[in-house]
């Protein structure tokens, strides 16, 4: 059963990931904006490489006008908006990837990109990127974008400095378990005072959960916030804290980032677009970066899709865009324009990944990230991950930064999703 097109809209701009698309029926008539001669593309600020998008316009222009158009603010209340609205529908809609899922149960409200011959493109992609654009009828909703492997971010001179490995190699090798990990921590502390490996214990439960091949809730709707795979990864984080390898800052705030530049945070764990965060957040900490492969295994942060939505009147024209966009050659450009790492493995050879990163110390860096993007677990990512997940993060959240005792803080959670779940329908 669908909701209705009020109830949609309210879910949707509340942000639940339980929402369904359900105001637009499949197959009805859907007045837009486009034509035959028009194809409309949303997306976001830093979605898609600029560069490319400018190409794709001149190389169609002959057969049809790509309008492509950056939507602003909560893009996707307000792709939701337009088409419960069902007026103003792009052809063509950038899918985030935090949000891929709540789009899935709706899968009908989208064209099945396998019926354009999408499968024809899938061994150029990584597998579990591919499956993440995939419905659980085998429905194809998403062409991949960029993926957002996960690696071990360090200051060279801090590791020297206090008798830690610090060549990149190295590093990935002896710092290749959590334990390790926390111990290289504390030697930290302990030569450098003042100094913590990481800003927060979030970052510890994330990875650590997003390591594994289960998330919140499985494929039969039953909550599985509460097994094995989160609680190990809740007492991984609260032990980061008790081993005191983490400050009491907030990632982003005025402090922190004063802290990594004073390399008295040299160390995070982060996505490869994190590589442009630091250059902008900490343009002063240029050449005292290097990346290794982080604890255990590499997790995955980050990563969008292109669809087609039904409001499109030239489905195959769409699709042809959308391939080009995102072949290998033009997502090697992506990545030079917007930091987006490929979801084609052919381009971590390719020049424009090749070229040494200065800020990182001369480091080709996809030597990092590739290897780490191809190693990424398939995780089956339900549309109620998200709302589920909300309570767990919040109260670890909690634990790190505000000290509330770990059981007390892990039983509000449980609380709380019992609630959430009875709300949405899901078995507890």
């Amino acid at each position: 059963m669908r909701l209705s097109r009020r109830g949609l809209l309210r879910a949707g701009l509340a942000g639940t990931a339980a929402t369904a698309l359900g105001g637009l029926a499949s197959g009805c008539a859907v007045p837009t904006g486009s034509t035959g001669r028009n194809m409309v593309l949303w997306y976001w600020d830093g979605g898609l490489g600029d560069t490319v998008v400018q190409k794709a316009k001149a190389r169609y222009e002959a057969n049809v006008d790509v309008q492509a158009i950056k939507i602003g603010g909560y893009y996707r209340s307000k792709l939701l908006t337009t088409m419960t609205g069902r007026a103003h529908i792009p052809d063509i809609a950038g899918l985030k990837g935090e949000d891929m899922a709540s789009y899935l149960p709706d899968a009908d409200q989208f064209v099945d990109l396998r019926t354009l011959g999408a499968d024809t493109y899938k061994s150029q992609y990584l597998p579990w990127k591919w499956e993440q654009g995939l419905a659980d009828d085998g429905t194809m909703v998403g062409f991949p974008i960029d993926c957002g492997p996960v690696a071990h971010f360090y200051q060279y001179t801090v590791f020297q400095k206090a008798g830690l490995p610090y060549e990149p190699d190295d590093v990935s090798r002896q710092l290749n378990t959590w334990e390790k990990f926390f111990a290289a921590g504390e030697q930290l502390r302990k030569r450098i005072p003042g100094t913590c490996l990481l800003t927060d214990i979030t970052s510890v439960f994330t990875n650590a959960v997003q390591q594994g091949s289960k998330r919140y809730v499985d494929k039969d709707r039953h909550f599985i916030g509460d097994q094995a795979h989160v609680r190990d990864a809740w007492a991984l984080a609260v032990e980061a804290k008790q081993r005191r390898i983490v400050s009491d800052l907030v990632t982003g705030t005025p402090d922190q980032l004063s802290a990594v530049q004073d390399g008295k945070l040299p160390s995070q764990l982060g996505a490869s677009w994190a590589t442009y965060d630091l250059k902008s957040g900490v343009p002063g900490t240029k050449g005292k970066w290097r990346v290794a492969q982080m604890p255990v295994r590499p997790s995955n942060n980050g990563g969008s899709f292109l669809s087609i939505t039904k409001a499109c009147r030239e489905p195959e024209q769409a699709f042809r865009i959308i391939t080009w966009i995102l072949n290998a050659a033009n997502q090697a450009q992506g990545y030079v324009d917007a930091g987006l790492f490929p979801s084609t493995p052919a381009t971590y050879d390719m020049k424009q990944l090749r070229e040494p990163d200065p800020f990182f110390g001369g480091q080709v860096t996809t030597d990092v990230f590739g290897p780490a993007a191809q190693k990424i677990v398939v995780a089956y990512n339900s549309p109620y991950d998200v709302a589920l997940s909300q309570p767990i993060l919040d109260e670890i959240k909690n634990v790190g930064v505000l000290g509330k005792d770990p059981e007390k803080a892990w039983s509000d959670a449980m609380g709380k999703c019992r609630r959430i779940a009875k709300h949405l329908g899901v078995s507890y």
